[in-house]
């Protein structure tokens, strides 16, 4: 016989039977029970999981299993049986029904007299061949076995006909165990954790069970987490790459570490006077806000119908902000400004100026514009520190401290 067993026939156990298949505890399931599945490994190293790999036969309904080890978990109080199947093995599938498809089983059936009353002490590779129908479902499976492969027997299949497709039709139900402690290399659905600190290498990530779920070991460690691995955070502060950018948990939501700006539109306002209207002028902002940290970047460009002559000389011109200000404390708003540079375009000169942070009702503000350098005596509007004309530009822009 091919395939090995140990602790199943009654009598006639070699030695040989007994070094092929001892293999050591295999990964728990429960504290008494392991999970059932195939060892892992390739003579090439290429793969995760060789053994028991169905290779079918071009054009035929013959393939081949090759060699393997495996563990079979029955009834907790009736223990696991290792198998080992030391060279390769040929499987024969029964033609295809003329008007049907069905779908065939290949298992590991574990037969032990004491517990199943078959009459026989063995370990065999059998095919379970399904009932076709016109929606066929997988065949019922013995107590004591491991599916391995599911294989979708086309109507009219024969060595005459084509057989099998095997590039199609065949799936694959392998899944691995691995001695206890070690790292399970996931294939399929390896399912929950059997104790926190189980480790298993799932998509290329190292990740380890926590007793609720599976967690991707760099973020374990406080490292970033690869994209896709983490949905759920298990800290606060806790990162993980996305496609949006790397990003962080703040306790309760994933939040931008490192944001993009975000356009927005001031209102361009005055302290006295007619309001502005921009016309076909250009006003927008932009800005990045990390916690209460702002970014601010405001663009204003004078245009033709720009209602520069409906505006007062003194207006003192005023632009809302993403938000406002901290004004909590009043040594956090005092005097606090941001740049601004004035470009008078038909002189080609460029004014340097700040302007004074405000919270009015609620809204930020940046007004009491003027030059850095003490040349014009009022605060910037229509005339100062030039008259603006069509073309003109005015940025603002800085950081500062925001109240939430």
């Amino acid at each position: 016989m091919n395939l090995r067993s140990s602790w199943v026939a009654t009598t006639g156990q070699t030695r040989e039977d007994t070094r092929l298949t001892q293999m050591g505890a295999t990964t728990p399931a429960d504290p008494i029970q392991v999970r059932s599945g195939i060892l892992p490994g390739t003579y090439d190293g290429l793969y995760r999981l060789g053994g028991f790999w169905l290779s079918g036969d071009a054009g035929a309904m013959t393939a081949t299993v090759h060699e393997g080890r495996a563990v079979i978990q029955a009834d907790s109080g009736q223990g696991a049986y290792p198998v080992t199947l030391p060279e390769q093995l040929k499987l024969t599938f029964a033609d295809g029904n003329a008007s049907y498809d069905r779908i065939d089983m290949v298992i590991l059936h574990v037969y032990d007299d004491m517990y199943d009353k078959s009459g026989f002490n063995k370990v065999e590779v059998e095919v379970v061949t399904g009932t076709a129908g016109p929606t066929p479902v997988p065949p019922a499976l013995p107590k004591i076995c491991l599916p391995i492969y599911q294989v979708t027997v086309r109507h009219g299949a024969s060595a005459g006909s084509g057989g099998i497709h095997w590039d199609t039709d065949v799936t694959d139900l392998r899944t691995p165990v691995v001695a206890i402690g070690g790292i399970l290399p996931a294939v399929g659905e390896t399912g929950t954790g059997a104790y926190p600190g189980q480790y298993r290498d799932f998509g290329g990530a190292l990740q380890r069970w926590d007793g609720s779920m599976w967690v991707s070991y760099p973020s374990a460690l406080g490292g970033i987490a690869p994209s896709g691995a983490v949905n759920t955070a298990t800290y606060t502060g806790q990162y993980r790459d996305t496609s949006a950018g790397l990003q962080r948990w703040n306790g309760s939501a994933w939040v931008s570490y490192q944001p993009n700006w975000t356009d927005y539109t001031p209102v361009w306002g005055a302290e006295a006077g007619t309001a502005p209207s921009i016309g076909n002028g250009t006003l927008a902002g932009s800005y990045v806000k990390i916690n209460n940290l702002v970014h601010v970047r405001i663009y204003l460009k004078i245009g033709s119908t720009t209602n520069l002559s409906a505006q007062a000389s003194d207006g003192r011109w005023t632009f809302s902000l993403p938000a406002p200000p901290n004004s909590k404390q009043a040594w956090k708003l005092d005097h606090r400004s941001l740049s601004m540079e004035a470009f008078d375009a038909s002189a080609l000169l460029l004014y340097q100026g700040s302007g004074q942070l405000s919270v009015t009702n609620g809204i930020g503000y940046v007004h009491g514009m003027r030059d850095s350098i003490k040349l014009a005596t009022g605060l910037w509007g229509k005339s100062l520190p030039f008259a603006w004309a069509s073309g003109d530009t005015l940025s603002i822009h800085g950081t500062y401290e925001s109240a939430s």
